[in-house]
């Protein structure tokens, strides 16, 4: 089994507080880390690729709208 499976195999026995330390701690290592670090508050870290995704998904309902309004398909 590897870590990663380890650690998800856990986490749904662990309690609320212990989840927020294992969020605080992986929130600890990205800002350790920095790379492509793009927010970071009390709420989370925010990434470069986390942004990209939000602005894709904004896109393809934008383009859908667009394409509906249009009687076109959408790309």
């Amino acid at each position: 089994m590897s870590t990663i499976a380890e650690i998800e195999a856990v986490l749904p026995n662990l309690t609320s507080e212990e989840l927020m330390k294992v969020e605080q701690a992986v929130h600890s290592q990205f800002r350790q880390r920095g790379g492509g670090m793009v927010f970071d508050d009390t709420y989370g870290v925010e990434t470069e690729a986390d942004l990209i995704a939000s602005a894709d998904a904004a896109f393809q309902t934008y383009d859908q709208a667009e394409a509906k309004n249009a009687k076109r398909p959408a790309r």
